[in-house]
């Protein structure tokens, strides 16, 4: 095997834990709640939550930080910290410990996404660079979509502890062959270190933010709780955008946002994730509420759908390599959104899998992989490599912003409807996960014909 290739797989391994872990708990959840039944409900959401909004807070100054000291330090010290949390968390004897454990493995996911992606495109050459990135994006869709099913085995076959071991496994093995494989890189002449007050005040803004959503159904969308959130957020991440204009040394370089194809890539992203992951909760609570389906029998139920996104994503990115990600992009989120329109007008209340769930589901998985495959190279394409970690950073924060508002809103809109509303209520979810799909279809016109450009030419924006 080339050696390109078996650096996509050790760094394909990093952030597929990382994605793994925002979806594979949810599944886990009723058994941690019967371990702890002291524990209140608003108490045990933060193990779901810390991880959320830590993973998303952290990305873009863990990448910032790596494009400096170097991605390859920075990719070990992220697996070393999130493989030591997850065996943390495994054992924790309280739901303290494990929110605590949960924190620490959501700073070591913020590391390894971004450097993993930083350390892989100088492998490749230009011609294939949106192969590889799709490859990788689609690994962490996966991921995503893997959680449920592989959650729910696990869980069957022994306890929750084991949703948070399985890292473990799925790490451990890869530390040799990274610590052969992977070269180190950072900036040739770094300057000073990343403003410091610049880092702060985006992890509180965007912290405020992903709390603000992650909350809204808890403590009410009109509460003062939410709205100061929100409001605190805003306000906190002006001043950074201020600060970054003028700083010397900011954690995000403003004129990135003056590339096209970052720019419409992060609003892509981040419209496509939100419905992406709204599906991903969505479907689990309709097979298990609506059609009596059991943890384990959902889980199976929706393999289908990553298997096809694994499929298709590296054909998405070859077509990105010879066309650009504009042909890739579009009906990636059309697809998606056929699918997700054909659930909402569809799906009934009795079991029908073979005819009424599985042909929308193959159709929201191809989306997945194509739209996710385009997405991740556009988002990288046209910028120097000494900020692919920075890039890639702000394109994981802007998908994770995207996956907590979009489950936030499936949950809003599906509540605790009666035993006879509950399927008009996903029909409801399933028609508003299309919409976010349509409009990140929509922005990839925007993209233009992308491709990814010789590193001797490319240079930040000024």
């Amino acid at each position: 095997m080339q050696r390109r290739w078996q650096v996509l797989l050790v760094t394909a391994v990093a952030v597929f834990m990382g994605f793994l872990d925002v979806t594979i708990v949810n599944i886990a959840f009723p058994d941690i709640e019967a371990s702890f039944p002291r524990t209140s409900l608003a108490g045990l959401s933060w193990i779901l939550n810390a991880y959320n909004i830590v993973f998303a807070a952290l990305l873009v100054p863990a990448g910032r930080i790596a494009d400096r000291v170097g991605r390859r330090r920075m990719f070990f010290l992220g697996l070393g910290t999130f493989l030591g949390a997850s065996a943390a968390a495994g054992l924790a004897p309280s739901v303290e410990v494990l929110v605590a454990a949960r924190v620490v493995q959501a700073a070591g996911a913020a590391a390894l996404v971004p450097t993993s992606l930083a350390l892989l495109l100088p492998e490749f050459p230009l011609a294939q660079r949106a192969t590889a990135t799709a490859l990788w994006g689609a690994t962490g869709a996966v991921a995503a979509a893997t959680g449920p099913s592989l959650g729910g085995a696990l869980v069957d076959a022994t306890s929750w502890r084991w949703v948070f071991f399985v890292n473990l496994l799925i790490g451990l093995p890869a530390i040799v062959p990274a610590r052969r494989l992977l070269r180190e890189t950072r900036e040739a002449h770094p300057g000073p270190l990343p403003d410091a007050v610049g880092v702060i005040l985006l992890v509180a803004g965007v912290g405020l933010l992903s709390l603000g959503i992650v909350e809204g159904q808890a403590w009410g969308w009109g509460s003062a709780s939410v709205l100061g959130a929100v409001a605190g957020a805003a306000v906190v991440l002006v001043l950074f955008l201020a600060r970054s204009a003028r700083h010397p040394a900011p954690v995000v370089e403003l004129s990135l946002f003056r590339v096209r194809s970052f720019a419409v890539a992060n609003a892509g992203v981040l419209l496509f994730a939100l419905g992406f992951y709204a599906l991903l909760l969505g479907n689990v609570l309709f097979l298990t509420r609506v059609w009596g389906y059991s943890v384990l029998e959902a889980g199976l139920a929706l393999t289908p759908g990553p298997l096809l996104a694994a499929v298709t994503a590296p054909i998405g990115g070859r077509l990105a390599d010879r066309y650009g990600q504009r042909v890739v992009a579009l009906p990636g989120g059309l697809l998606f959104a056929a699918g997700c329109l054909m659930f909402a007008a569809h799906a009934p209340g009795r079991p029908d899998y073979a005819a009424s769930f599985l042909p929308w589901m193959a159709l929201t998985g191809s989306g997945v992989g194509l739209s996710f495959a385009a997405w991740g190279s556009a988002a990288v394409a046209e910028l120097p490599p000494s900020r692919f970690a920075t890039g890639s950073a702000l394109s994981a924060c802007s998908r994770q912003i995207g996956a907590v508002l979009g489950i936030a809103v499936l949950i809003a809109v599906i509540g605790t409807p009666a035993r006879g509303e509950a399927l008009a209520a996903f029909h409801r979810a399933w028609f508003l996960m299309a919409m976010p799909a349509l409009g990140a279809a929509a922005l990839a016109l925007g993209l233009g014909r992308v491709r990814a450009r010789d590193p001797e030419a490319v240079a930040v924006p000024t």
